[in-house]
């Protein structure tokens, strides 16, 4: 390694926490930063607010040893009147206090912890006196050698103790960390730290820090090259920090990203070099499929070499007694021992304490950490059979009484657990392929041209280092890099891999584009509008990515069982020793049961081993996020993102589904089908006078208006292309619209405007009665029939004075009626809530087939409507698509998104519909019922293994059965009962998103 640092502070992304101020866009940004640990309680221990008039210090105690001495440090600090939050890292020797300093003083905190029976010294890191919480990093990271619900508890714990950690979140299935932590108070290198000291391996895979790049060096192969490498970037502007590993042909770069890009940065390398070093941007996802691969050939290299050692002391226990010839040689005296003996001992020995060194290393690290986990079942069986075989020559050669030895058994188990270890890597491994797949549909390069997109010059650069604003040409067949805008050329787009939709999308000049779906014939140009971590295949990778991160509510059961396994284990394995025991002295089963040359201790050993063997709380740890994480990437194959574990145990328990209308049921596409003047005014005249009204507005409706009032006046398809209906200049310069003063939209009733001078309502009965304007009995009831046959009716006032009435459709999606049917069949209760009127609200019910509808609901007042369905402890969910339903999605139980909404309505939401078909909200709710299923299933399987396999292996059978299980056998049982479990989690990777004809009972010929 050859290190290149300057003096400078690195500068975090402020994160920004969510704020308690609920519907702010400013939060809906700050939420970017800490979206995979969103799933997770606010009210953390581990999260440290500094407020104003507070102090914070850290202090360093020394002659802990254990839990119960942070413990006692943590008491003595929180009984000190003034401190607020006290928090103490046992393996750092480091406690985090947040005090009032008007209160208690440094001193005093010091004295306390003495006073406890430790060392204190106060550290002289700056203390933060009255300032607001600093930004927040999120950093990623790989943790290997876990293997159970317990090793995840133990790197939770510790990394939430670490000072300067927000959260912390660990998941086993992916072997991965997520840690948002305060870069100021503590740093990458510090959590690495805390993961290695605590025995497990860890290192950095990528962080929300923009200004740092991994790149792969080509061209590198001396310490020359170094140094001119060096040299390089020494000479380049805004680069801050460096470090080159040239045996792994890697280059990291901390840069200030005001002063450099990316880019920049890549071609002013090798521009320096002159060509001699050729460098490509490392993504991060693919570093950590590498990390997976080697961490499977190691399983698989120590499996083959147990498994090569293992075979001749079996061959010699079981095979040699047989062949005359091979098996005197194996009695040959060498020394005080037997050369058979001789051979099994030193062929084992390799076995039990160099391949096996990896079981000593973890048990040794989770009891170190107050833990047990299934390391320390497998070294304390292996070591006592190991021990007592060689204690058992130790006592033939002194005493000239042999007992029967069982080194074979000691290895034997140890390859079967190494062999269980290594299916489950595979295993394990393929439960991430939703994630490898997203990953792999971008493309790795692309092509580069002049932002006017004529050819003057390609070139072909990493798709990492993609900037918005380039111009980047697509050939056919190719996968577009980035995305972004067409400027020139036309083609037909495979969008499926993204959005789940099987059509093929004609994209034209200003159509917009998504990175990673394939064009499929002409070529084209875009300009890049969205990279890196804003990229719609970016944020669906981090979606899938975050819900196998979180946690669900039901995997509480598998760690509380866990906390507990091991010890119980224990407990009953020396119950069975001692039992057997006992009971053989007592003479209460007879001589014959016992082995040649054994003994009733031997015998009762044996027992007690298959107990510690046998048992195996992996399988339970791995139940629920094997598959969920098999789950998330189904659903993301199918256009159905799936935000966490926890959102997809409450989508399993729905009973009510509630449905905004506008763009959610109907396509939200509405259209003026009627006009009616009920004054002396030109049909053109009124249509010209709405027009200029609505033009302001953004809502579906008044866009209707503007259009059909073009179309009136120009009778000219080809003028209502959409960004001239978004064109408030173009109106004004056709010479058409009127000039508009005062123009003010109210929320749920309308708008309102001057129009020389004359004060202009479009909008429902509410704006005209309240605005004073009567309402004659023939425009009531024309409006009537309107809302009747599902339109809505639009009433028109100028200078207070009804002048007329519009009625505009939004025609429904062909699937909502069989949707709504298909819920009904599976038990879910659909609901529809609407700002609209109640004749036009019923009528869509009516022809949708739903009963219960809310309407006249204001967008505030549909989050109420959620929690009156919630008051008898129904779950809830709502599917919307806009701003307005922000509020109930984060209310119901369960949000549903339509992927072509808003990004506020997909934020607050915990699913998001990808292809805008209603059909995947019964999909969302049947794979999470299946998932559940699946995840009640493993449980069943792994409670009921052990339940069976642990009075088995006890000799509970033995007595009425002679059913004895070896210790090997045992072993063997323990390492497949963990594979089968990720094997019936794999089996959700079959699954298919239900036919709406099965849900209907409907037979097609």
């Amino acid at each position: 390694m050859s290190p290149g640092l300057r003096n400078l502070q690195l500068t975090p992304v402020a994160g920004g926490k969510k704020s308690s101020s609920a519907g702010s866009l400013e939060d809906a940004h700050d939420l970017e930063d800490v979206r995979l640990l969103d799933s997770y309680d606010e009210g953390d221990d581990s999260l440290v607010r500094i407020e104003e008039g507070t102090r914070r210090i850290h202090v360093r105690v020394t002659g802990m040893t254990c839990a119960a001495c942070s413990n006692s440090v943590e008491g003595a600090l929180r009984n000190l009147d003034g401190v607020f939050t006290a928090s103490v890292a046992l393996l750092q020797n480091m406690a985090d206090v947040v005090f009032d300093p008007t209160l208690v003083k440094d001193e005093d905190i010091k004295n306390a912890i003495e006073d406890a029976g430790f060392e204190a010294e106060i550290l002289s890191e700056p203390s933060t006196v009255g300032t607001k919480p600093h930004g927040t990093l999120v950093g990623q990271f790989t943790i290997g050698g876990m293997t159970c619900a317990a090793c995840v508890n133990s790197v939770e714990g510790i990394l939430r103790d670490l000072p300067g950690v927000k959260r912390a979140v660990v998941a086993l299935a992916t072997s991965l960390g997520e840690v948002e932590y305060d870069p100021t108070v503590i740093n990458k290198d510090d959590i690495v730290n805390a993961i290695e000291d605590a025995g497990f391996e860890a290192s950095l895979v990528q962080s929300n820090q923009q200004d740092k790049i991994i790149l792969g060096v080509a061209g590198a192969f001396s310490e020359i090259d170094v140094h001119l490498l060096e040299g390089i970037l020494w000479s380049l502007k805004g680069v801050r920090q460096f470090r080159v590993e040239i045996a792994l042909e890697e280059l990291e770069v901390l840069f200030d990203p005001e002063v450099v890009s990316s880019r920049s940065l890549v071609d002013g390398i090798e521009g320096g070099s002159n060509g001699k070093f050729k460098l490509h941007v490392k993504n991060p996802y693919t570093r950590m499929t590498s990390k997976d691969v080697e961490e499977t050939s190691k399983m698989f290299q120590l499996f083959t070499s147990s498994l090569f050692l293992t075979i001749p002391v079996f061959l010699i226990r079981v095979v040699c007694p047989h062949i005359p010839l091979v098996d005197a040689f194996l009695l040959w005296r060498c020394g005080p021992f037997l050369l058979g003996d001789w051979l099994k001992w030193a062929l084992v020995s390799i076995v039990q304490f160099v391949v096996g060194k990896r079981f000593y290393v973890a048990a040794g690290r989770a009891l170190r950490n107050g833990s047990t986990n299934m390391d320390v079942l497998v070294a304390l069986s292996t070591s006592a059979i190991y021990f007592y075989s060689v204690c058992a020559l130790l006592y033939g050669a002194m005493t000239g009484f042999w007992s029967t030895t069982y080194f074979e058994t000691s290895a034997m188990l140890i390859t079967f657990v190494l062999l269980g270890k290594y299916l489950e890597c595979l295993a394990k491994g393929k439960t991430s392929d939703a994630i490898k797949k997203l990953v792999e549909l971008a493309p790795a390069t692309a092509i580069l041209v002049d932002k006017g997109g004529k050819c003057i010059g390609e070139r072909e650069i990493d798709s990492l280092l993609i900037q918005p604003g380039d111009t980047l040409k697509v050939l056919p067949g190719a996968k577009l890099p980035a995305d972004g805008v067409v400027v020139w050329g036309s083609s037909y787009v495979n969008e499926s891999m993204v959005t789940g939709e099987a059509a093929l999308v004609l994209k034209e000049v200003n159509s917009s584009v998504i990175g990673g779906t394939i064009n499929l014939h002409g070529a084209l140009h875009i300009q890049a509008t969205k990279v890196g971590s804003e990229a719609v295949l970016s944020q669906i990778i981090s979606l899938v990515e975050a819900a196998q991160m979180a946690k669900a509510p039901i995997q509480k059961f598998a760690d509380f069982v866990a906390s507990i396994f091991v010890p119980t284990v224990v407990a009953i394995a020396l119950l069975t020793l001692l039992g057997w025991y006992i009971a053989g002295v007592a003479g209460a089963y007879p001589q014959e049961w016992l082995p040649e040359n054994g003994n009733y201790f031997a015998f009762a050993l044996m027992f007690s081993i298959a107990v510690v063997v046998i048992a195996c709380p992996c399988a339970l740890g791995l139940a629920t996020p094997t598959a969920v994480m098999v789950a998330t990437g189904v659903g993301a194959n199918n256009g159905v993102l799936i935000k966490g574990g926890d959102a997809l145990e409450r989508a399993q328990k729905i009973n009510y589904v509630i449905f905004d209308k506008t763009g959610t049921l109907t396509q939200g596409k509405a259209k003026v089908t009627t006009v009616k003047v009920f004054s002396e005014m030109d049909r053109g005249e009124f249509l010209r006078l709405i027009a200029s009204a609505e033009a302001s507005s953004e809502h579906p409706l008044a866009k209707a208006i503007v259009e059909y009032a073009r179309h009136f006046h120009f009778f000219d398809e080809n003028f209502l292309s959409e960004d001239a209906q978004n064109n408030r200049e173009e109106f004004v310069q056709s010479g058409w619209l009127l000039d508009v003063a005062g123009f003010s939209a109210l929320p749920g009733r309308g708008v309102q405007c001057f129009i020389d001078g004359k004060r202009v309502l479009v909008g429902n009965r509410n704006l005209l009665s309240d605005s004073g304007v009567m309402i004659p009995n023939d425009v009531e009831n024309f409006v009537v029939e309107l809302e009747e046959s599902a339109k809505t009716g639009i009433l028109v006032a100028y200078d207070d004075n009804l002048i007329g009435v519009l009625g505009v459709a939004d025609p429904l999606k062909r699937e909502a009626a069989v949707v709504v049917e298909g819920l009904m069949k599976m038990g879910v209760r659909p609901v529809m809530v609407t700002g609209d009127n109640w004749r036009t609200a019923r009528a869509v019910a009516r022809e949708v087939g739903i009963q219960d509808v809310r309407a006249e609901v204001m967008p505030a007042g549909k989050a109420d409507v959620v929690h009156s369905f919630q008051k008898d402890g129904s779950t809830v969910a709502m599917v919307g698509d806009g701003i307005n339903d922000s509020p109930a999605l984060a209310a119901a139980d369960v949000g549903m998104a339509i992927g072509a909404g808003t990004d506020i309505a997909i934020e607050a939401a915990d699913y998001v519909l990808m292809r805008n078909n209603l059909e995947d909200v019964i999909t969302a709710i049947d794979l999470s019922r299946k998932t559940f299923s699946r995840i009640r299933l493993n449980y069943i399987f792994a409670m009921a293994y052990n339940v069976v396999a642990i009075p088995v292996a006890a000799g509970v059978f033995f007595p009425a059965l002679r059913v004895e299980l070896p210790p090997w056998a045992a072993g063997a049982c323990m390492a497949l009962s963990s594979v089968s479990v990720v094997c019936s989690s794999l089996l959700l990777r079959r699954y298919r998103r239900p036919r709406l004809t099965t849900i209907l009972e409907i037979t097609t010929e």
